[in-house]
């Protein structure tokens, strides 16, 4: 078979067949020559879901396949924990998925997320799906559902979907949006032989995600415990040890000392959180540091949201220095940073709180003993909260640091 070189935004791509047509579709662009293009409502039916999450007395028990059950799996099978929920005779019987079906988000908060695919992998009898999803049948013998899933991943399939959802904080697909989109259908065995292909070396894709992932983790594991290690031991391995007398930290070196956090602060610049209510973002205002924003990357003008002078003027003893560290005591919880010197006069939410240092201690090193093992877990194990897990300033003010001299 010959094979062409085509260009494509920039990038090169081998086409494996001899011959290409002008699809008439400009985001689709050329299409192999012998194959078709269809209207979506051709090929499958598509119906939207209006089966809701609330259980109504005399309805009938069923289990519910919903937004997130698609968003996260590309496919969706008796592994997945469904929500139980009830539905009319009317309801089980439309929206009843079986093996084949294609699952898609109608509706998201982001454009981006809409039309996610995910195949009906099992029969999964009693399962629904459920509201914010479509469902698609595809006709057997014309379209295969796994080729079907993946054109929806596609650019330019895709785009046709995010293109023509409706909102603005929120956005939609109609019925009409769906059954009306434009898809290039090879021949069935193609379809098939696509859908393999990209089973295959997405899966390959995948493991090789999962080991990056699994080796981000053990680097990561390794620099938490290369910190612990330095700010509790020190770096001479033959110094002598005595017991600290905290059970988080175990024996230090017998020169150091144990001292509370807020004995390295100075008296006038004591640990605290600052403005409890901030307001709306604005425009022209005062920078604040909220508990999502305590990293490096986040720590930037351009990337901070603002208060009003006005609020910002009754948390005067919050503000920040460059230099101070700042350490998140809700949401996540032990991330800390330095606060940079081009955002000197800053402020603090009740998320964050500032921690100034005497000049007797090294900012940098207090950096380091803060993010360490032996100091998160004192706090870790008194963080408040189910949803939102948050640190009492008290416990932060009296966490043990282990405090060698300065010249270390």
């Amino acid at each position: 078979m010959t094979r062409h070189r085509a260009e494509d935004k920039g990038t090169q791509q081998f086409r494996p067949y001899p011959e290409y047509k002008d699809s008439g579709v400009e985001w689709l662009g050329e299409i192999p020559a012998h194959w078709d293009l269809r209207r979506l409502k051709t090929i499958a039916a598509v119906r939207l879901s209006n089966v809701d999450k609330k259980s109504i007395e005399g309805q009938e028990i069923v289990s519910l396949c919903n937004y997130t059950d698609v968003y996260y799996n590309e496919r969706v099978t008796n592994d997945i924990e469904f929500m139980a929920a009830t539905a009319t005779p009317e309801q089980v019987r439309r929206f009843g998925i079986r093996r084949g079906d294609v699952l898609i988000t109608k509706d998201s908060e982001s454009w981006t997320d809409i039309a996610v695919p995910a195949v009906v992998a099992d029969d999964l009898a009693g399962v629904l799906c459920g509201y914010h999803l479509a469902m698609i049948r595809p006709v057997e013998k014309v379209l295969n559902s796994s080729f079907l899933a993946r054109t929806c991943s596609a650019v330019g399939p895709r785009d046709q979907f995010q293109i023509a959802a409706n909102g603005i904080t929120r956005f939609g697909l109609t019925g009409d949006a769906i059954r009306t989109a434009v898809f290039g259908i090879p021949t069935l065995p193609e379809q098939h032989s696509i859908a393999a292909f990209l089973d295959r070396e997405t899966a390959k894709i995948h493991a090789l995600v999962a080991k990056k992932e699994r080796l981000i983790e053990l680097l990561q594991e390794k620099r938490t415990a290369l910190i612990t290690r330095a700010v509790t031991k020190g770096l001479d391995p033959n110094v002598p040890m005595k017991d600290s007398g905290v059970e988080w930290l175990d024996e230090i070196p017998a020169h150091w000392e144990v001292k509370r956090l807020w004995h390295l602060t100075p008296s006038d610049r004591r640990i605290m959180y600052g403005i409890v209510l901030p307001g709306p973002n604005v425009d022209v205002g005062v920078p604040i540091v909220k508990g999502g924003d305590v990293s490096p990357e986040r720590l930037r003008l351009d990337s901070l949201n603002r208060t009003t002078f006005e609020i910002e003027s009754a948390y005067t003893r919050s503000r920040l220095r460059g230099g101070d560290l700042v350490y998140a005591i809700r949401g996540s919880i032990g991330e800390v940073a330095i606060i940079p010197e081009d955002l000197e006069g800053a402020n603090l939410t009740q998320d964050a709180a500032r921690v100034a240092y005497t000049t007797s201690t090294h900012g940098y090193w207090l950096l380091h003993a803060l993010k360490s093992t032996a100091v998160f877990a004192q706090l870790e194990a008194g963080a408040l909260g189910a949803t939102i897990r948050g640190v009492n300033i008290r416990d932060l003010k009296r966490a043990s640091i282990p405090v060698p001299p300065r010249v270390e």
